[in-house]
C-alpha cells in the first residue's frame, strides 16, 4: 500500500531532515507531499555543531519546493503528518491553522511524526499531554511544562505520536515511522546513535 505522508516545513527548516524524509518516503514507494505556509521555493538550512559555540550554528541548506500552503492540507486525504525541525517550527507553532491540523490528524488516529525541533508545534497543539516525547535537549523544559515526559532515547513512540531528538536520530526513526505504517508493533530494542548531538 501506498501511503502518502505531509512533511510541513516552511523557511530555515532544517534541510538535512527535509529531504531525507523526502527521499527515503520516494524510496519506499510512498508519496510525500510538503506543505509550508506558501507554495514556492524554500530556504532551508543547516543546523549543526562547532567547537567553541554553546549552541548550534546556521548554514545556508538545500533547498526544496513546496507543494501546497497548510491552508491546503485536507487531513482526510493523508496517513501521517510529519512536523520537521529547524528554526522554522519557531514561528509554525504560532499558525492557528496548522495546529488544528495537527490535533485532526490526532483526533482521527492517524499517525503523527516530529524530529527535533518539530515537537515544538506538538506541545503548542497540545499534544504533548500526557505522552511521553523525546526532542533536541532544549526542547525538553517545552515537553514537561505542556505535561509530557521527556525521553532521553533517540526515537518514541507512545500511541500514534513517534517523535525523534535530531537528524543523528533518523535510524531510529524512520525504523519506528515504517514500522507504524506497516502496522507492525513498536520497536522496543532500538540501539542508541553512535553520534551524539
Amino acid at each position: 500500500m501506498n501511503h502518502k505522508i505531509v512533511i510541513v516545513t516552511g523557511d530555515g527548516g532544517e534541510s538535512y531532515e527535509a529531504w531525507y524524509a523526502y527521499h527515503r518516503f520516494l524510496e519506499a514507494g510512498d508519496i510525500p507531499v510538503v506543505a509550508a505556509p506558501s507554495k514556492r521555493a524554500l530556504h532551508l538550512v543547516m543546523h549543526d555543531f562547532e567547537p567553541g559555540w554553546d549552541t548550534y550554528i546556521e548554514r545556508k541548506g538545500y533547498g526544496m519546493q513546496s507543494d501546497l500552503t497548510i491552508d491546503e492540507i485536507v487531513p482526510d486525504r493523508y496517513d501521517a503528518i510529519l512536523l520537521l525541525g529547524g528554526r522554522a517550527p519557531e514561528y509554525l507553532r504560532n499558525h492557528a491553522k496548522l495546529l488544528e491540523i495537527v490535533r485532526a490528524f490526532n483526533n482521527q488516529g492517524k499517525w503523527v511524526f516530529a524530529i527535533c525541533h518539530g515537537i515544538q508545534i506538538l506541545v503548542t497543539a497540545g499534544l504533548a499531554q500526557g505522552n511521553c516525547l523525546t526532542a533536541y535537549e532544549h526542547v525538553r523544559t517545552e515537553i514537561e511544562m505542556g505535561g509530557g515526559t521527556y525521553s532521553t532515547l533517540q526515537a518514541v513512540r507512545d500511541k500514534n505520536i513517534v517523535t525523534a531528538q535530531t537528524w543523528q536520530s533518523h535510524p531510529e526513526f524512520y525504523r519506528e515511522v515504517f514500522n507504524c505504517l506497516a502496522g507492525k508493533e513498536q520497536v522496543t530494542d532500538q540501539p542508541m546513535s553512535k553520534a551524539t548531538y
